[in-house]
């Protein structure tokens, strides 16, 4: 470990010392020491009382990303194992551990690192280079504390694909570690049976946080016409239809997602009842509202629109335009289940669009509840960045109701 000390800046450091992970390049006053970008450093603040330990990289706006609060603390083997131990142990308490989110970087005091477990694979995007160095050790652990559990893994796949490790000066990876596999992994969640690609699916090859979300819908679903917009591959759409919808069409402009959605749909048995279609849902809805179409229960489940502060006005306008449309095409005393996963659009923008779209739609609505991320995607508060996904259900009124 490098004998470096990083100064922050007097006044500076205000999200760290109320429990934050992050340091920027503009609150540091000085850096004593030789150092590489990626070791760990120790950090005071600007009058030299320690603050703890975390690692450099001069490369990013995010100079410093904080291991431990304990100044004496060692950055060892038995410290990342203690780290990782304590995320699988959380996972084990709050989730169905079958597939799961292990480590989700911040949330569980591993900076910039995740590891998604889909049933014996495990998949790892590592976006920070210092995290990167130990990431090595990191999976080696990993893996020895599931097998004490009587998990083996069968193999790693890394998707450290993401735009975002430019920006720390670092080249986009992808492939196996270790031995190659099929990397089509069978997994099943909520009752519900999926092929996740994790070499060529989005992300990490699967969104393990709405599964809670998807499990909440089913109940709304049972006799019902349903619409699934942006289904990727085809999740919520399965969820209603094992649920005992009396019709499902997902939608999604991925010509990709849409073949493995229907896949999916054939590995549960209910192709003939849950039908997908490859189109724009931008371009679809006005179509279907036009062609007088009407569904009990509509799920909107978008990407994120906005990935940055600077395009945050953007995006609420697509936010309340996917609203407005989804909403119209809701029966009477039908459901609306819409989310963002956009960390940026926060909850309270994200209600007043809603609100806004249900204005303009000559809807009112009744909440049923709201959710956030599963368990395995923990919020850490002091880390506002951890807590991205919004999902409302709500049951839609005409508006003289």
């Amino acid at each position: 470990m490098s004998t470096a000390v990083v100064y922050v800046k007097k006044g500076e450091g205000r999200a760290l010392k109320e429990g934050g992970l992050w340091i920027f390049d503009n609150e540091i006053e000085k850096i004593e020491g030789e150092v590489e970008e990626g070791a760990v450093v120790r950090v005071h603040d600007f009058d030299g009382y320690p603050l703890g330990l975390g690692f450099l990289n001069r490369n990013s706006k995010i100079t410093v990303r904080m291991m431990t609060r304990k100044a004496d603390a060692v950055i060892d083997e038995a410290f990342l194992r203690m780290r990782v131990r304590n995320a699988w142990e959380y996972r084990k308490k709050t989730v169905d551990t079958k597939s799961c989110r292990v480590i989700f970087g911040e949330a569980d005091f591993l900076p910039g690192i995740v590891i998604d477990k889909f049933s014996d694979v495990l998949v790892v995007q590592s976006l920070a280079l210092g995290i990167d160095k130990m990431k090595p050790v990191i999976l080696k652990v990993l893996k020895e504390i599931l097998a004490e559990d009587g998990i083996i893994i069968r193999g790693i796949y890394e998707r450290s694909d993401a735009k975002v490790r430019n920006l720390e000066g670092m080249e986009r990876v992808k492939g196996f570690i270790g031995d190659a596999f099929d990397t089509k992994v069978e997994v099943e969640e909520n009752g519900v049976k999926y092929i996740v690609d994790v070499a060529e699916g989005q992300k990490t090859g699967f969104f393990l946080d709405q599964k809670y979300n998807r499990k909440a819908i089913q109940g709304l679903c049972k006799g019902a016409r349903v619409l699934d917009c942006f289904t990727h591959t085809g999740s919520f759409a399965l969820n209603a239809a094992i649920a005992g919808a009396e019709s499902v069409l997902g939608v999604d402009a991925s010509e990709t997602g849409i073949l493995q959605a229907e896949e999916n749909a054939r590995l549960n048995g209910v192709e003939q009842l849950a039908k997908f279609q490859c189109a724009d849902v931008f371009d679809l809805l006005p179509k279907l509202e036009a062609e007088g179409e009407r569904y009990d229960v509509v799920i909107l489940d978008p990407p994120a629109f906005t990935k940055s502060r600077a395009s945050v006005k953007n995006a609420t306008k697509g936010y309340r335009e996917i609203n407005m449309r989804g909403l119209k095409l809701v029966k009477d005393g039908g459901y609306l289940a819409t989310c963002s996963c956009s960390h940026f659009m926060t909850p309270e923008l994200f209600a007043e669009t809603i609100r806004q779209a249900a204005k303009s739609a000559h809807k009112r609505l009744r909440q049923v509840e709201y959710r956030t991320q599963s368990a395995d995607h923990p919020i850490l508060w002091a880390a506002e960045e951890s807590y991205y996904l919004k999902f409302y259900i709500f049951q839609v009124c005409d508006e003289k109701y």
